[in-house]
């Protein structure tokens, strides 16, 4: 399904997060043996919020970055957005959040709102990354930061192979039993392999205007945290 583009993927990308929303943190922790909760503090570090920051959490999904946010900063103001109503509604049973729907491509907020954007596995899903890290840099405060949380293309290796079996076999199989949705988890792996490097995505962050841009990869080289100021 990665070859689909515009609005085809965007619609097959909501109709298949509306599918797997009620196991989507489940799969996560498995997936990635729970590392993915380390990430995710690291991104909220990497975003360096002031005192009584104001957060988007873009692709927020259920919620599960927004709410290290508050973790973290328990007088941060956070807005964790998302085009998929039914991710928000399975992370609305906690009543912690103040969601809001978003499409990333046209974000209904104003110029130069927030302390910072952060995401977590929204930027393989978007239709046009170019046009959604404008968006995400016309929000952002001068001198703020930008986090990005996702998937990489890993370099080739001598684990290429136990990688490539573990996502296009073990992901699926185990994706496909425990949601009863196997093709989303043949999607997923899928984007990852044909997801940017994380020296085009730097690239990509640097032409819209983002500076001091750097990354680290993780896990094998198949997650990648970016970051960049304003």
């Amino acid at each position: 399904m990665t070859q689909l583009t515009g609005q085809e993927r965007a619609q097959y990308v909501q109709s298949m997060f509306t599918k797997i929303a009620h196991r989507y943190d489940f799969m996560n922790r498995l997936m990635t043996g729970g590392q993915d909760i380390r990430w995710r503090k690291e991104v909220i570090r990497l975003a360096k919020l002031p005192t009584n920051a104001s957060l988007l959490d873009l692709g927020t999904g259920t919620g599960d970055l927004a709410r290290e946010a508050l973790k973290q900063f328990p007088q941060a103001r956070v807005t964790a957005a998302d085009f998929t109503l039914e991710m928000m509604r399975v992370g609305q049973k906690n009543g912690d959040l103040n969601f809001s729907s978003a499409d990333a491509l046209n974000l209904p907020f104003k110029d130069k709102i927030f302390d910072a954007v952060i995401s977590g596995f929204l930027m393989r899903n978007v239709t046009d990354i170019q046009q959604a890290l404008k968006e995400q840099h016309r929000v952002l405060k001068p001198g703020r930061r930008i986090v990005i949380l996702d998937t990489t293309r890993p370099k080739k290796n001598l684990l290429t192979p136990f990688i490539k079996f573990h996502m296009h076999v073990i992901i699926p199989t185990i994706g496909g039993l425990l949601s009863g949705v196997r093709d989303a988890y043949e999607y997923l792996p899928d984007t990852t392999e044909n997801f940017l490097t994380a020296e085009e995505l730097s690239v990509r962050m640097v032409a819209v205007g983002f500076r001091r841009v750097n990354f680290k990869r993780l896990m094998f080289g198949t997650i990648a945290i970016h970051w960049g100021e304003k």
